[in-house]
């Protein structure tokens, strides 16, 4: 790389979003990273790809449509508006909405079946063309079926068709009225049935399975069609069943591969589910997976030689907040491609808005806070369709800390339970405690402790149960929430210097003898009471069960309250004049305020929050009351 390292307004990581990516072209290299679900789909072992938004099932969906991906011809099918309106209208009396929609999704995959075997009979097979061929030829033709056709057209034809009973079946040598006295399902499906016979003899005489790859359909981007009622269910798990239908049915000539958003797969609900569980595959991204995504792209744009260790401590600092670089941004979003491109496009742009050479902690810093913000937002729009509350909920924990029992997410949630109720009354169902639980855990938004880790929403991981209480918002939306610490302790500032540091060795230093040889006066005896609330407070607090987190934060503010004690005792003792009641008022209140923030995030009865409480009295009474006086001065 030479002094190219330095050069990070060349440094890009694509586009956010797969089609613009291959359609722009400003990656001059490969960028698609195989992962599992890819490979599963590409071997024909998997058939439903299912995953978040961003999760890259866009990126698998154009791989595998290209010929460094399946090696086979391969049909791309993305329903706009007017095709989901076409298909959710369409009905067939006497069969079930589900079936109904299987019989259009299926017309569908057979016109594209025809088109493709009329065409590669001409290419692969020679001039010799078998009758079935010509009988797909001379169907498409009458039915007015061009090459040129799309999505929408083919669906009206195929409503109208299906409908009435009238496709152009005389190619097939069937010129009879279907099934007179029959509903209109039944017509429908017999109709149907002579096309695909059609189409599957024209496959087994063309041997099409024995000599190359199948014809691949990839059907994709279903969540712009998807508007959660009742037809839109109908849509997808009618698709389903279709794609599974044709599979089977033309002699091992056709695969098809569903890319489905997650949300909208975990709303299905129908009789043949079960029938699907070994189609499908989770996408899924570890924190490995995405560097190597982020390096695959840095590459692209700077050039193949560039190593990790250039990417992550040349171009990027070697360390944020005392954390590698790439674990304190792989850390703060959700584990899919997507979130990782945006994140680190935005430390790019910061950095060369400023003009410069290389990416600063600063900079990170700064587009941490930027991306968090468009991640809380993209969440709420994400789920805008399932659960359009979600937004309102994020009030909830609005510059708080980042750990929350349930007990304390209850009590926040009753606060707002009546507003929310009449804001959402079709969900009120889903709004209450553990319905509010469910849904944030299942955004991602939420994790649970389970053991010595937080886990959060993704792949085998089992929802909240009952007894477990301890829950985490994401570090992806916390800056978005002004959210920093696990509690929302608040820095104490002694009212004689606003500017006290400590360090972790605080607590453990402030009881040397500073004031040895001193005369212990009123004021010495008020801060050596105050140290001596602090050690009492940090023995409590070691066996206080709260969560780690939230203890260690505790810890520091405890130390920081010593740590300024011993000042005030030294700075006494250098005769300096100091306000001691004041100072300890102060801290009475500052522990008040621990003690009342530990209560919002549901430790109310803990021993350590009550000590807290008790010690800011026995504070407030050593100095005589808020007043200040006191009868304990010698």
């Amino acid at each position: 790389m030479g002094q190219e390292v330095g050069l990070v307004s060349q440094l890009f990581f694509g586009r956010d979003d797969a089609e613009n990516d291959v359609k722009d072209g400003l990656l001059k290299g490969t960028v698609f990273r195989p992962n599992y679900a890819y490979t599963m789909a590409l071997r024909g072992r998997k058939s439903l790809i299912i995953g978040r938004k961003g999760s890259g099932k866009s990126a698998i969906c154009r791989q595998l449509s290209t010929p460094d991906g399946h090696q086979g011809a391969s049909v791309l099918v993305t329903p706009d508006d007017a095709a989901g309106d076409e298909i959710r209208r369409f009905e067939l009396q006497g069969v079930t909405a589900d079936t109904a929609k299987s019989m259009i999704w299926r017309y569908v995959f057979a016109i594209h079946a025809a088109r493709h075997l009329t065409a590669h009979a001409r290419i692969a097979h020679g001039r010799r063309v078998p009758p079935s061929v010509r009988a797909l030829r001379s169907f498409l033709r009458d039915s007015g079926e061009s090459e040129e056709a799309g999505l929408y057209d083919r669906l009206r034809r195929g409503v109208r068709g299906l409908q009435s009973a009238n496709l152009s079946l005389k190619a097939f040598g069937v010129e009879a009225a279907f099934g007179v006295g029959a509903s209109e399902g039944a017509r429908a499906g017999q109709q149907l049935g002579v096309l695909e016979d059609g189409v599957a003899a024209a496959f087994g005489d063309l041997d099409c399975a024995a000599g190359h790859p199948p014809l691949l359909f990839l059907v994709d981007q279903l969540e712009q069609v998807w508007t959660a009622d009742p037809e839109s269910h109908a849509l997808v798990t009618g698709l389903m069943l279709a794609a599974k239908h044709v599979t089977g049915r033309y002699h091992g000539g056709v695969r098809t591969v569903l890319f489905l958003r997650a949300d909208i797969y975990d709303t299905l609900n129908f009789g043949e589910g079960d029938k699907f569980h070994s189609d499908e595959i989770r996408i899924e991204w570890t924190r490995e997976g995405l560097e190597d995504v982020a390096l695959a792209r840095a590459r692209a744009s700077l050039g193949p030689e560039l190593s990790g260790e250039q990417l992550w401590s040349v171009l990027f600092p070697a360390s944020v907040r005392g954390e590698p670089t790439a674990e304190y941004l792989f850390r703060r979003v959700l584990p899919r491609p997507r979130d990782t491109i945006q994140l680190l496009n935005a430390c790019q742009s910061v950095a060369d808005e400023r003009g410069g050479t290389t990416i600063t902690e600063a900079d990170v810093l700064r587009a941490t806070e930027q991306v968090s913000r468009w991640k809380l937002q993209d969440l709420a729009t994400e789920y805008l369709v399932s659960h359009p509350f979600l937004r309102s909920l994020f009030v909830l924990f609005e510059n708080t800390g980042y750990v929350v029992m349930r007990s304390a997410l209850a009590a926040r949630f009753e606060a707002h339970r009546e507003e929310l109720h009449r804001a959402f009354p079709a969900y009120t169902e889903s709004l209450t405690p553990q319905g509010v639980i469910d849904v944030l855990y299942g955004t991602s938004f939420l994790g649970v402790r389970r053991g010595g880790d937080v886990v959060y929403a993704g792949g085998a991981q089992a929802p909240p149960l009952p007894g477990e209480e301890e829950f985490h918002v994401h570090p992806c939306f916390r800056p978005a929430l002004n959210i920093a610490t696990p509690v929302d302790a608040g820095p104490f500032e002694p009212p004689f210097q606003r500017s006290v540091v400590v360090g972790r060795a605080g607590l453990a230093n402030i009881t040397a003898g500073s004031d040895a040889g001193l005369a212990i006066n009123r004021d010495q005896r008020l801060l050596n009471e105050l140290v001596g609330a602090c050690e009492r407070l940090v023995r409590q607090l070691s066996r206080s069960g709260l969560p780690l987190t939230a203890r260690e934060e505790i810890h520091a503010q405890i130390g920081r309250v010593a740590a300024a004690a011993g000042q005030a005792r030294q700075r006494l003792a250098d005769g300096e004049a100091l306000d001691v009641n004041e100072h300890v008022l102060a801290v009475s209140g500052h522990f008040d305020h621990l003690a009342a923030q530990l209560g919002t995030h549901g430790f109310a009865d803990r021993p350590v929050t009550l000590r807290l409480t008790d010690e800011a009295r026995a504070l407030i009474r050593l100095v005589g009351g808020r007043g200040g006086s006191s009868d304990s001065s010698p």
